[in-house]
């Protein structure tokens, strides 16, 4: 079977052929580009270094493990439609949507970097895919795209926040209490008028 083919099995599955033929291109993207970032994130695993070593490396072994079930459930709902999930490490390093991923990392933070980078892009094309099943009406697919975009920022969010710093925060919390000081006093001085 080529990878251009739209072979269907039947199913007793009342979504017609052809919206059932859109969602499945839809979902097979999805699939390699799903696939793609199991094996970036991998990558990261078997390569940081530095002082949080341990730490990131068994993280990233957990958004690895994660990622993989959230390839499970997409190549299974493109089955259940009737499709042919198209899930080999070749398709998916052609059809990923994600760059690739830097082989010149070492150090911790770095390889958080840049799985955030790629997290957001992923992320993102979920979000399409959310978009794209509810023109479709295809709200069995779109609840499974909103349970896999709902995690990834999750894990988005545990990457950026080793990248952000007390600095940043203090920095915000100062500028916000600033803000606060200055309303407070035109308040004052508007009251004195």
């Amino acid at each position: 079977m080529s990878r251009d083919s739209q072979f269907l099995y039947s199913t007793r599955i009342d979504i017609p052929s052809m919206l059932r033929t859109q969602v499945i291109e839809l979902l097979n993207q999805t699939l390699a580009s799903t696939l793609d970032l199991k094996t970036q994130v991998k990558q990261a695993h078997w390569n940081v270094k530095g002082k949080d070593f341990y730490q990131l490396h068994e993280l990233f072994d957990e958004i690895a493990a994660e990622v993989e079930e959230f390839i499970d459930l997409v190549a299974e709902r493109i089955t259940a439609l009737g499709g042919y999930p198209l899930g080999t490490a070749r398709i998916a390093a052609q059809q990923s949507e994600l760059p690739e991923y830097p082989f010149d990392l070492v150090e911790g933070m770095d390889h958080v970097t840049a799985l955030a980078d790629h997290f957001a892009i992923y992320a993102k094309s979920l979000r399409d895919g959310i978009q794209k099943t509810d023109e479709l009406n295809e709200m069995d697919t779109n609840d499974l795209y909103i349970e896999i975009s709902r995690a990834i920022d999750k894990r988005l969010w545990f990457l950026e926040a080793h990248l952000q710093t007390a600095t940043n925060t203090s920095r915000a919390a100062t500028a916000n209490t600033q803000s606060h000081a200055v309303k407070a006093g035109a308040k004052e001085a508007k009251a004195l008028r």
